[in-house]
């Protein structure tokens, strides 16, 4: 094994090349360096973790109680205690955010996750129903089977975690795909699940890319079901795909997030929020708090604090613990933020700081100076597509109802924001907006306990707490006759 971890695919147990010794490169964002060549696995490689995954239902790990399940989740969240220095290292090294937020954040969220449905592996329990006295019947919650887990590459483990952990509770195999940007976390994970005793099979990683393996595991009849995280388009692509086999589908997918700062509120934290709101993980974050609403009557004030506080966040080499701004995640994904900075300049946006690549002395590296535009009307396209990137909208209000209506006015529904000191009025707007998460007086905030996903264009299905055991589990009807 080299220092970068396995590069090979993980299939019934075994690390085995892809078909054809294909393999893909993954780059450092913050050097443009190729860091690994890992595995690139073919249509034929996904039968065969397929294959694998079904002979763990019909094995050991079907046969294994929930209990035991428990046990071996729990030894997994360990064994990645044990490595958390190097899995973060990794982390950073694939996707660019500082070492700050993989170490202290990220990898200790998902361990944190991982022991979390550990505690409800043996908790699934079905429940008896009164029919009457001539019979007996009664409810048994049973995994599906063999699911995958496709997850993007912004929080690569993270958001691998928050499928894989629950599939596994609940007694699923499982096939993980990362993005092929970021295989390299999920590969430890693989490994760190043959060192604590899971049966083969039960966790496979097939490294590759979206329009091949992803595209394979989706088509594929074995699979039961597909948990993905990722754009829209993409998430309707895969309703489309899935139907052909009638696979279950959850969908964690885009966001333009609200985040609505009334004149009441404590401007000073809410300057604070929107920063995080927007810059935390480089706003490569779904729930991102990408439109910023400010009362008319404090936006002048506010927006210069929130324009002296961006203004004085500079990026930095990821790797160095003081950093708060990591790289882009890939050359395509900086393009893509730089040309939407562009088209807010050409519809008339004001900017008011950043709006430039950047680097940070070594002339390398995906750098984006955080940015912010003002005079931003509702119909520009920075104020309804996702960017997916440190670019802020702001955009003003009139009165509540105003306030509501804007941040209601979008297609997608997957966070919300509302900074305030009046509690009335934040919990009548937390009612009115269409959001799977409001946070009141803070943002990005998460716990593995409190369910998370969307409204509207922002998918369906929830990940974590109990509620993500839902999608992972059937019921089952057993009648018996007592006459």
């Amino acid at each position: 094994m080299t220092e970068l971890g396995r590069k090979q695919l993980l299939i019934g147990g075994e690390w085995r090349d892809a078909e054809g010794a294909t393999t893909m490169p993954v780059v450092n964002p913050a050097t443009e360096e190729v860091v690994a060549e890992v595995a690139s696995a073919s249509p034929g490689d996904v039968d065969a973790a397929v294959a694998a995954a079904r002979a763990a239902m019909d094995g050991a790990w079907g046969q294994m109680s929930g209990r035991d399940r428990g046990r071996l989740l729990w030894k997994l969240g360990e064994r990645m205690l044990e490595r958390i220095d190097e899995i973060s290292r990794l982390e950073t090294l694939h996707n660019g955010k500082p070492i700050r937020e993989s170490r202290h954040v990220e990898v200790p969220m998902a361990i944190e996750c991982l022991q979390y449905f550990a505690g409800w592996a043996d908790k699934l329990e079905g429940e008896t129903i009164p029919v009457g006295a001539r019979a007996h019947v009664y409810t048994r919650r049973e995994p599906l089977g063999v699911v995958a887990a496709i997850v993007p590459w912004n929080f690569p483990l993270l958001l691998a975690m928050w499928k894989v952990a629950p599939a596994l509770a609940a007694g699923n195999a499982v096939i993980l795909k990362p993005a092929s940007q970021t295989p390299l976390t999920a590969l430890a994970l693989g490994e760190a699940a043959i060192e604590v005793g899971f049966p083969p099979g039960t966790l496979n990683v097939v490294t590759g890319s979206g329009s091949t393996a992803g595209q394979a595991i989706v088509e594929h009849p074995g699979i039961s079901k597909v948990a993905f995280t990722g754009d829209t388009s993409t998430g309707k692509g895969i309703m489309r795909t899935a139907a052909e086999t009638l696979k279950q589908v959850t969908l964690e997918l885009g966001g333009k997030s609200p985040n609505i700062v009334f004149a009441d509120a404590d401007l000073e934290a809410a300057v604070r929020g929107a920063t995080v709101g927007i810059f935390y993980g480089k706003g490569e974050v779904c729930a991102a708090g990408s439109r910023l609403f400010v009362d008319r009557a404090v936006k002048d004030e506010f927006l210069d604090k929130l324009a002296a506080r961006s203004k004085k966040m500079v990026a930095g080499d990821p790797m160095d613990p003081t950093t708060r701004l990591g790289a882009i995640a890939s050359k395509s994904q900086l393009e893509r933020v730089l040309d939407y900075v562009q088209v807010a300049k050409s519809q008339g946006a004001t900017l008011l700081a950043g709006g430039e690549r950047t680097d940070i002395g070594t002339g390398k590296g995906y750098f984006m100076q955080p940015t912010v535009f003002a005079d931003v009307t509702p119909e520009m396209t920075i104020a309804r597509e996702e960017i997916f990137g440190p670019v802020l909208a702001t955009l003003e209000f009139g009165d509540v109802d105003d306030a509501i209506a804007r941040a209601n006015d979008s297609i997608y529904g997957l966070a919300a924001g509302i900074w305030t000191r009046d509690i009335a009025k934040a919990h009548y707007v937390a009612s009115k907006l269409q959001a799977g998460t409001v946070w009141i007086n803070t943002y990005n905030v998460y716990d593995v306990s409190v369910p998370f996903g969307g409204y509207k264009q922002s998918g369906f299905g929830r990940e974590m707490g109990r509620l993500a055991l839902d999608g992972y589990t059937q019921n089952k009807s057993v009648w018996v006759d007592l006459s």
